[in-house]
């Protein structure tokens, strides 16, 4: 598919959607089903034989994580609309209803595939040394093995329960995963019904001893099932079945809630007691037994996916194992910029000598954990102000931010209370930073803090300087292994300003006036862009080059979508590279014809946020307006977050930008999808043994251009990488 090469190729023929109304809300596509076509992109990649088959697992865990957190916030909001009776259409014209229809066919369809790939990959692992058992597998030395794990290991943090009046039925959490047994007593044929939890602090894969080279393991399941005798003395199973329960978790807070913590201490208790959004079982349930769980579970027909096969394979990640190297990606090692090297690992020192933009993961994201534990030890460092709204457990960056309040700096911490999934982890880091003496602030209580920014005040002679980062990513050490993002380090005094004026805005509710380098969310980021995007329309009406290349995560936002449509119906030449959701339709006549969107998915997530204007110049070109944000371009980022939008002015840093960053993406070809004008996306076809670039391999050949230490504007390294496996 040579047009999967955005750089090279030009724009593919438009064509005509007789049945597509191109001025109704047919124009947009649906925000779910994109989601969704991503999902598949995701799980096909488990099928990409160019990717080790132990990655290949992991892409088919992370699809069904990724489908786990989709039910449990999107279907539930959905769900929740549509029994309400809420038949209000989303931009694409379809009611809540029509949605989880259109939903659960698709997904429903993904699930079966999901076991069509495991089924697969299981025989390669196979093959490999590597084998899941079930109980009829087992030799009598591994039964004498799991004896002592079961009564050593797995029996102290069972609870087995009869389901009777006396005993209630117990409450299942989200992802809780139980098996539904029909037992019969052996001296007087009495059934029982019992339920027995599987206990999620158990892993859910036990390895048995194996010969060298092999690995064996047990789904715990199975050696539950292998023990019920000691758990219902007396009884024999008859028959049984496992289920899997996904919750609502969208959390709801008090708009007027005087102690923001507490509030949400308290919503996610509430969480855990979510209404059941789905329900998977594995097959041959018997009906009795089903009834009984689904009506204590209020569930109906529509929640309820039998599987034929594996349930819950979020959990298949554990069979990635590290010790089987062979089966994975060759290791890769982050870069340390060699800016950094050559001022002795002095960051202040590099970043004074000009602005420095690191791209994880080729970059180490150490880089940013010792900017803040360099300030954190500096005794001219007075000052470190920071937003943090994901990061890791034990995060070495809050643990900088207590040793410099603990040390007398003057510490502000924005932690952002509603990050989806890490509210408690946030809120512990939160109670840690408040006992080491930083002040921790919480934003607002109506809208998300999602900017990522970072700032060090420190008195050099007689003046204070302001050290400033400006991610794309989050503070977040374990994802910034696998994220692609931006980190744009500065002592740009301008830019300086416009932080310290965000987090009083912060801190202090005060609107920021008059930031110089700086636009954001919910104040000015949006018309920001409308304005860019006029700006090139202005150019093309005038003759000259008109372009636009972007790059995020999803595009939903329908005012900007309709913008980016009359840019194209006023020449405007648009690439897009949308890693998940797109709410755009591509080369449809008298709509889109110049606008086209690829999706790249491969080794490392696409996470970082980036906008090019050709202004006048067309692109790429030293004229262009390049920024770096924190937002896609979606209504919540643009309406109900507080998000950057920071524009790029430094000649290195801004070459690196178009020309290596953003040229490397849209030149990629070995790991590109290509959006039709239907919604769907199509894999670039590779040609056995013929050369495909790959971006990720590029980056990982190729140190950033502004981190080097005498690298110019000039310098961008050519588009080309060692010609191994598209895929390593």
């Amino acid at each position: 598919m040579t047009h999967a090469d955005f750089l090279a190729s030009p724009f593919p023929p438009a064509v005509s959607l007789p049945d597509l109304d191109i001025t109704g809300p047919g124009r947009f596509y649906n925000r779910e089903l994109s989601w969704l076509g991503f999902n598949w992109r995701v799980l096909e990649e488990a099928e990409n034989m160019r990717v080790p088959v132990l990655e290949r697992l992991r892409f088919l865990s992370i699809s069904a994580k990724n489908l786990d957190e989709f039910y449990t916030v999107r279907v539930a909001g959905l769900r929740e609309l549509a029994h309400a009776g809420n038949t209000t259409p989303a931009a694409d014209g379809l009611s809540p209803a029509e949605q989880l229809v259109l939903i659960n066919e698709d997904a429903r369809s993904l699930m079966q595939s999901q076991q069509r790939v495991l089924t697969a990959l299981e025989a390669e692992m196979q093959e490999a040394g590597i084998s899941v058992l079930e109980r009829k597998d087992l030799t009598d030395e591994d039964k004498t093995f799991l004896a002592d794990v079961f009564l050593n290991r797995v029996f102290p943090v069972l609870s087995p329960l009869a389901i009777d009046p006396a005993h209630p039925f117990p409450f299942i959490p989200n992802t809780g995963f139980s098996l539904a047994l029909q037992l019969e007593r052996q001296n007087d044929k009495r059934v029982l019904q019992a339920l027995l939890p599987i206990p999620h602090q158990i892993d859910r894969f036990i390895a048995l001893p194996s010969e060298p080279g092999q690995h064996r393991f047990l789904p715990l399941e199975e050696l539950l099932l292998e023990h019920i005798g000691s758990l219902f003395s007396g009884y024999r199973l008859k028959t049984h079945f496992a289920f899997r329960v996904l919750r609502d978790s969208d959390l709801e807070v008090e708009d007027e809630a005087e102690d923001l913590v507490r509030e949400f201490e308290v919503a996610l208790k509430r969480r855990r007691r979510g209404e059941v959004v789905r329900m998977t079982h594995s097959s041959g349930a018997p009906e009795k037994l089903m009834a009984t769980v689904m009506q204590e579970l209020a569930v109906g027909e529509t929640e309820v996916v039998e599987v034929e096969g594996m349930i819950g394979m979020a959990d298949l990640d554990e069979l990635v194992l590290d010790n089987r190297p062979d089966l994975l990606w060759p290791s890769f090692t982050p870069r340390i910029p060699e800016r950094v090297t050559d001022h002795e690992g002095d960051m202040f020192a590099a970043i004074r000598q000009k602005d420095m933009l690191l791209h994880h993961p080729y970059e180490t994201f150490d880089m940013v954990v010792r900017f803040l534990t360099q300030a954190a030890r500096d005794p001219n460092v007075v000052a470190i102000k920071q937003t943090l709204y994901r990061t890791s457990k034990n995060s070495p960056i809050v643990e900088a931010l207590c040793e410099a309040a603990e040390d007398g700096k003057s510490v502000t911490a924005l932690v952002e209370l509603k990050a989806r999934f890490d509210e408690a982890a946030n809120i512990h880091q939160s109670r840690r930073l408040e006992r080491a003496g930083a002040h921790v602030v919480y934003g607002f209580i109506d809208l998300k803090t999602h900017a990522k920014i970072s700032t060090v005040v420190r008195r050099e002679g007689d003046n204070l300087v302001t050290y400033t980062h400006y991610g794309t990513g989050n503070y977040h050490p374990i994802t910034a292994r696998i994220y692609t993002d931006l980190s744009l380090f500065t002592c740009d005094t301008s830019l300086g300003r416009d932080a310290t004026k965000v987090f009083n805005f912060l801190s202090g509710y005060a609107p920021p006036d008059a930031l110089e380098n700086l636009a954001i969310s919910p104040l000015k980021l949006k018309p920001r862009l409308l304005e860019m995007i006029e700006a090139e329309i202005a150019h093309a009406k005038a003759g000259k080059p008109a372009e636009i290349w972007a790059k995020m995560n999803a595009l939903i936002d329908s005012e900007v979508i309709d913008a980016l449509y009359r840019a194209s119906q006023g020449g405007v030449k648009i690439s897009l590279i949308i890693r998940g959701i797109c709410g755009i339709r591509p080369g449809i006549k008298g709509l889109s014809e110049n606008i086209r969107v690829k999706s790249i998915v491969g080794r490392f997530l696409e996470h970082s946020r980036i906008v090019c204007f050709g202004n006048g110049a067309g692109l790429p070109s030293k004229k262009a307006r390049v920024y770096i944000s924190s937002a896609d371009w979606m209504g919540r980022n643009l309406n109900r977050r507080v998000e950057t939008l920071v524009e790029i002015n430094n000649a290195t840093v801004k070459a690196q930008i178009v020309s290596q960053v953003m040229a490397a993406n849209l030149a990629d070809v070995a790991q590109t999808w290509v959006m039709g004008p239907d919604g769907k996306f199509t894999r670039a076809s590779l040609t056995e043994g013929e050369f495909a670039f790959n971006c990720h391999r590029f980056f990982m050949e190729n140190p950033s251009l502004s981190g080097r230490g005498s690298a110019g504007a000039s310098d961008v390294p050519k588009l080309t990488h060692t010609d191994e496996t598209a895929g390593n």
